[in-house]
């Protein structure tokens, strides 16, 4: 997976220390309301009205509040009612940014009615200087918190050895 993100994020350290089976982590700077208007931009659409689905391909970015979501290729599947967003899946390489968190993944499925984004395959999630990588997260938009499972690994700068921050 290309990781081409630059972050520069301000926490200091994590929330809570990662184990093997898995690790809850604290996501996001503030909870997300999903009941907020999604923008899409990319640069194909193609339409499906037989399945209702929409799939955007090319540089897409989903924007919902303060969540980015950034990946090649997006299928938007609509809810029965009319002008409702049920999931969004999003794959071949995808960037979520929250507040002043990030993360990357091979693959992200997000539910909007259950307000959770569901990322899998190679997983980075990056907080200050701190580095988590697992095979899959699920982050809980309602409360800002993820959990990640799969061979969960950590990376914790240690205060003294953390890079300081420049104006």
């Amino acid at each position: 997976m290309i990781r081409t993100c630059v972050l520069a994020i301000g926490l200091a350290a994590l929330p809570g220390l990662a184990s093997a089976q898995g690790a809850q982590v604290a996501f996001g700077s503030m909870e997300q309301d999903t009941d907020a208007p999604v923008e899409v931009t990319a640069d194909q659409l193609s339409v499906n009205q037989s399945d209702g689905t929409a799939l955007y391909s090319g540089s897409v970015i989903i924007a919902q509040g303060d969540m980015r979501l950034a990946a090649p290729r997006v299928l938007v599947v609509y809810a029965e009612a009319a002008g409702r967003i049920e999931r969004l899946e999003a794959t071949g390489g995808v960037t979520l940014v929250s507040g002043e968190e990030a993360a990357e993944a091979e693959r992200a499925d997000y539910n909007i009615e259950a307000g959770t984004v569901v990322m899998s395959g190679n997983v980075l999630l990056t907080q200050g200087g701190n580095a988590l990588t697992a095979e899959r997260m699920t982050v809980n938009l309602e409360d800002g918190t993820a959990r990640m499972s799969g061979r969960v690994r950590t990376v914790i700068q240690q205060q003294e050895n953390a890079p300081e921050a420049t104006e």
